[in-house]
């Protein structure tokens, strides 16, 4: 999600390249919605943000806020142009558009709720359910009507709301998502579920939205207020794993420095001699030139991705997923023939893709494949967000590491303990994270009817 703030810039424009530079958190679909402080406009399709935007519709109204939001849905049922985000709708309190991440573990229960009440719902997701609550609150102050709807949702969350007047943004209580704060040189403010999309329009990091915490952007400036104090914070772990970009800075730490501490505390764990360290782009590259300078082993670019085939991980159904691998990555055959090569790749999830590549890299003459996966075997479902909802589909939720090596075909099997995996993050420092998918340490009920 992106949100900005700015008499003075084009927020269309600026929206479109923060989005660009979120384009790895969702590759469905995109949206923009605008106001001028008079009349609000929305423009979303499906398919990346350089399709849904080339026609550049956004710099024809003379607008001051901005919201944008990437879709990734997390089912195949999800797949719908009516899903796409932000939703826009007027009510007796004016106008509203909405962008949502995360999931609401009480979702199914709340919209039951509304449907007997005479609600109508044209889309699957969470969003429209919070739109619906807001319309009804009776509060006076839309931050209120919001904080009063939070109050009524559980699960994980990052809300971005626009008003003709005020950008709002919201983070879960315990901080699953994450959304930042940045500010532009003349003075307008942005918010972003990751830093890198700040760095793209020239803004600078203030700081992140804190758990529990409600941010109102106006002619007045920033306005902070905190609806929910909970008993910890439990960040998405995985965010530091695989989703967000290296680039990215996430509640004070830099992805790319805690990618390359699993690499070096992996090293350091894993006695393994070989030839040559290669990585799984492109979040396993970080990993991979730290265990390559911890260990002395050298690094080589083993596989190389296809630049123009999007994120296999979230693509909506596994044949999709499956197909895609032969598409986006191919062995460099001179730098893996008839050499012992220790991979690094970020996790494994359902294992095909893992088996795909080792597959790859022995048919291209490589003599051994000791693969090194830096986290945990993932074991349970994610009701958060992110795309491992089925834990059926898990293969380490039902095989021990030796099965899931012999299924990949790797000469050998290791994974990052979670203890280290904390300590690469820097957990140990304070920072606490959201660790369900690895021990089932769920922060919130997983129970979708709680």
């Amino acid at each position: 999600m992106f949100g900005i703030y700015s008499e003075q810039e084009n927020v269309g424009l600026l929206a479109n390249w923060g989005l660009l530079a979120l384009q790895h958190r969702g590759q469905e679909a995109a949206g923009i919605a605008l106001t001028d402080g008079k009349t609000m406009d929305v423009c979303r399709g499906m398919g990346l943000v350089s399709e849904v935007f080339r026609n550049g519709l956004l710099t024809q109204i003379n607008a001051h806020i901005a919201i944008g939001h990437v879709r990734y849905p997390t089912s195949d049922i999800g797949l719908s142009h009516n899903n796409t985000q932000p939703l826009m709708v007027n009510y007796s309190g004016g106008q509203i558009s909405l962008s949502s991440n995360g999931n609401l573990t009480n979702a199914q229960e709340l919209r039951q709720k509304l449907e007997s009440q005479g609600a109508i719902f044209q889309t699957s997701v969470d969003s429209e359910i919070i739109i619906n609550l807001i319309a009804r609150s009776k509060a006076e102050k839309i931050h209120e009507k919001i904080i009063e709807v939070l109050s009524k949702i559980k699960g994980s969350y990052c809300l971005m709301v626009m008003t003709k007047d005020k950008l709002i943004g919201v983070r879960d209580p315990y901080g699953i998502k994450p959304l930042c704060i940045g500010k532009l040189n003349n003075g307008g403010w942005v918010m972003a579920s990751e830093s890198c999309a700040l760095d793209t329009i020239g803004a600078k990091l203030c700081r992140d939205v804190e758990p529990g915490e409600l941010i109102v952007i106006d002619q007045n400036g920033l306005t902070s207020h905190k609806f929910a104090k909970p008993d910890r914070q439990a960040s998405c772990i995985f965010e530091y794993v695989y989703f967000a970009r290296p680039d990215s800075v996430i509640d004070g730490k830099s992805v790319y420095e805690a990618r390359a501490a699993m690499g070096k505390i992996m090293a350091r764990e894993i006695s393994l001699k070989a030839d040559v360290v290669i990585a799984v782009p492109d979040s396993g590259r970080a990993a991979a030139v730290g265990f390559s300078q911890e260990s002395g082993i050298a690094f080589a670019e083993g596989l190389i991705k296809n630049r123009y085939i999007g994120r296999l991980f979230i693509e909506p159904g596994q044949k999709k997923r499956e197909s895609g691998v032969q598409l986006k990555l191919n062995p460099v055959s001179v730098a893996v023939k008839d050499k012992s090569v220790i991979m690094i790749d970020d996790s494994i999830v359902r294992g095909t893709t893992s088996k795909q590549i080792v597959q790859a890299l022995k048919k291209a003459g490589a003599r051994e494949i000791h693969m090194c996966i830096s986290s945990p075997p993932v074991k349970y479902s994610c009701y958060y967000g992110i795309d491992i909802s089925d834990s059926s589909q898990l293969i380490a939720a039902k095989n021990s590491v030796e099965e899931i090596r012999k299924f990949i075909g790797a000469d050998s099997l290791f994974y990052m303990s979670l203890a280290s995996l904390e300590e690469a993050i820097g957990a140990k420092c304070g920072k606490s994270l959201c660790t369900a998918c690895f021990n089932g340490d769920y922060p919130v009920s997983p129970t979708f009817t709680d």
